[in-house]
Order: C-alpha cells, then sequence, then structure tokens
C-alpha cells in the first residue's frame, strides 16, 4: 500500500492550481543497497546477503560504465539508463559551440520498463491518505487502501517503452508544483518524474 498525503498550492502565478489539493507519497524509509541484499537473500535466493551486496555494487559500477561510454542499459523489469546533457547555453553557430561552455554538465535517466512500467504499476497501487489512515488507525482494521484501477486485476500488457531511447520526461507546468526529472513546475510542491501541462492524475 502506498502512503500519500495532501497538500494545497499556494502559488498564486499558477492560476489553474493555486489553492487546489494535490496528493504528494510519503516515503517512509528509503533502503540502501545493503538493506535490500539483506532482502532478497531472506526471499530464497540461495546466496548470502554478503554476496548479493557485492554483486549489485559491482552492478551499479557496470551501469555507470556502460552508460559514460554512450549506452543504453536495461534492467529488465526496472529502467532504462542512459545519460543525458544539461545545456547552459545555445551557440549561434557549430564553429562557436564549446563543451565548457555551452554544457553545464551530464545526468543519469531512467525510464521503467517491464513491470514497473506506469500502466503495469496502475494495476497493482493502492493508496491510502495518511491523515486518513492515523485518525482512524484504520491499518489495523485491516484496510488495505483505495486501488488505483478498481477491478483492473493483472492483465499483459505488452511493454510500450523502446530500448536505447533516453528519458520521455518533457518540459512545461505542472499543477503539484515540484521539480521534475528534467524542466518544469508541479502545483503540489512535490518531485514527479513527469511534467506536463495538464493537472498531474498519477502519484508520481
Amino acid at each position: 500500500m502506498m502512503l500519500f498525503k495532501l497538500q494545497k498550492n499556494n502559488n498564486p502565478e499558477m492560476k489553474e492550481a493555486y489553492g487546489n489539493y494535490y496528493a504528494l507519497p510519503v516515503i517512509l524509509q528509503t533502503m540502501g543497497i545493503a538493506e535490500l541484499a539483506v532482502m532478497m537473500a531472506e526471499h530464497n535466493t540461495g546466496f548470502s546477503a554478503g554476496q548479493v551486496k557485492g554483486m549489485l555494487t559491482d552492478m551499479v559500477k557496470c551501469i555507470k560504465q556502460l552508460v559514460l561510454d554512450g549506452k543504453a542499459v536495461k534492467i529488465d523489469d526496472l529502467a532504462i539508463f542512459t545519460l543525458g546533457i544539461v545545456n547552459k547555453a545555445g551557440a549561434a553557430t557549430k564553429a562557436e559551440f564549446c563543451v565548457q561552455k555551452n554544457i553545464e554538465s551530464v545526468k543519469l535517466r531512467a525510464r521503467a520498463t517491464g513491470e514497473l512500467t506506469r500502466a503495469k504499476l496502475n494495476l497493482d497501487a493502492s493508496l491510502k491518505d495518511i491523515e486518513k489512515m492515523v485518525s482512524t488507525n484504520s491499518e489495523k482494521d485491516g484496510d488495505g487502501g483505495t486501488p488505483l484501477k478498481p477491478g483492473a486485476g493483472s492483465t499483459d500488457q505488452k511493454d510500450n517503452t523502446q530500448e536505447g531511447g533516453g528519458s520521455s520526461s518533457g518540459t512545461g507546468s505542472n499543477p503539484s508544483g515540484g521539480s521534475g526529472s528534467d524542466t518544469g513546475s508541479t502545483p503540489s510542491g512535490g518531485s514527479t518524474s513527469d511534467s506536463g501541462t495538464d493537472v498531474p492524475k498519477e502519484f508520481d
């Protein structure tokens, strides 16, 4: 079950979103490689937590090396990793372009694939307002939250993610008010992996 909190948009410059409430995810804990390794070892992987941690650590190093070489790394049912470029300023001509002058930085981009695409996650996600859960103590009553797609069930939808590409994130204004993976603002003040001109219906 995913918990969320409601946050009011207090930015008067965002006229359509101003005064409205938007859902933001509540992150309860950050799990590092060490914690993930322990969990995997306890799920009958056949390897100890130390062995799993070593493999995951090496995987991270290999992904870094590959993306720096200009390759896209696809971890099935997780994400496609690539590097993107953050431009500082444009050059009037190709001859005037200079890496140090015109490029600000590179950044890692991750695009969901397989079982972690938005369409797949929407079928399995259930959400609960943390304030209501605390006030009603509904967790003890067995309330598992509200399904995002009631009655949808599991389907065998095809993965529409293209291999080798970059992030599908764009630019623009998003009514929840935080920063996206590229540029844009979101009207509720939280972070989102996508940005667009419409009021967000996703819980990124």
